[in-house]
Order: structure tokens, then sequence, then C-alpha cells
């Protein structure tokens, strides 16, 4: 299964075509199939007609509920910042398993922010899985829970840092993130009583005078 995912909510119904008008309640159901999770919009109508009714009864789906269409807003200028979004969005197409930490984390802050919200938690090849929507566009995002330990949080919320300042551009890997990173961005301060590590100093910077 595809542990990264986003589906946009469709623009018609599934089964009869008919385009999705503004403030028009659709029904969603969540498929768990092979090749990963599958949507379906259904509108209104569909849904309770009688000819559909299998599909409120069929035992395969993961998943329901509904929601109320909002028409696409004309789109605006692109922000040069990356937001928490757009990240997650950029990360996800990426695709690329070393930033499932930092995708998850992103996710994570954006529910807080109830930008995101969970539609469902599933269990996966053992694994946990969240199924979230963004309310205004209906898209789905389908994040694995990487299952970061404590010691791991403060390196992976470096790292988001990182990458919503410069994007994606400058590459973060783990054994050097923070190495490639510190020239760019202010070192966070010591714990008292705790000497600097002499690891995270500036390879480049002259050796200090010696008597």
């Amino acid at each position: 299964m595809n542990e990264w995912n986003i589906q946009s909510r469709a623009h018609a119904c599934e089964t009869c075509g008919h385009p999705f008008v503004d403030r028009q309640t659709y029904h969603t159901l969540l498929f768990d199939e092979r090749a990963g999770l599958r949507r379906m919009d259904v509108c209104k109508t569909c849904w309770g007609n009688e000819n559909t009714t299998s599909l409120r009864d069929h035992k395969g789906f993961l998943s329901y509920w509904h929601g109320v269409y909002e028409a696409p807003t004309p789109r605006v200028d692109p922000i040069q910042k990356d937001t928490a979004e757009s990240l997650l969005r950029k990360l996800i197409a990426q695709n690329d398993p070393q930033h499932a930490p930092a995708a998850y984390i992103l996710a994570v802050m954006l529910e807080r922010k109830r930008l995101l919200k969970i539609k469902e938690q599933l269990t996966v090849d053992g694994r946990r899985v969240f199924v979230y929507e963004q309310p205004k566009t209906g898209d789905l995002f389908t994040i694995a829970d990487p299952d970061l330990k404590l010691d791991q949080l403060a390196q992976v919320q470096h790292d988001v840092a990182h990458l919503l300042e410069h994007g994606l551009d400058l590459p973060v890997t783990p054994d050097t993130s923070a190495e490639v990173s510190a020239p760019a961005m202010p070192a966070e301060p010591p714990a008292e009583d705790a000497p600097p590590e002499p690891a995270l100093a500036d390879p480049t910077a002259p050796a200090p005078a010696t008597t």
C-alpha cells in the first residue's frame, strides 16, 4: 500500500456523473484495494436511490462520511514561501521515504490548527495509518505513522523548520541534516549544564589561537 497519498474530492458524482454544485451535500466511501485506499464520492440523490442502496449495504468499505461541496475558488498568485500544507503536498508528491517523519509532523501541526481533520485511523500491515481531510478542498491525505521515538522528535522538528524555510531545493539527509542546515539557521541553545558539542561546530571556522 502507498503510505503517502492525496485523493482530491470529486467534482461530480461517480454514480450518475452529474457535477456537484456549491453547498451540495455529498457522501464519501473509502475502500481498501490492493493498490491502496480509494475514495468514492456520490451525490445525495444517488445515495438515496433504490438502485444504489447496495452502496450503503456494501461490506467492503472502511469508512464513510458526508460533507458539503464547496466550489473551487479562482487560483491566486502562488506563495513564494512554503506553508505547512503546501510543503506537505510537495513531500507527498516527491514520495521520498526519508521525509516520512517530516510529513507526519506537518500533518499533526495542520490538525492542531484545524486545517486538517482526521476522518479515519486504520491499521495496515501492523502500522497505524491516518486519513486526513482538508475541509475546504475535500482532499484526503493518507499519512502513515512513522513511530517516532522521543529522542528523534527534536531532529525531525529541526528538519521541518529547515524545509519550511528553504523548501526542497536543499536536501536534508537523516545523518547529516544538522550539519547541512546549521550555517543557514540559528543553532538551538544547549541545555543547562550541558557543554556545547564539538560535532555541531562549523568545520570551516578558523581554529582558536594557542598560547
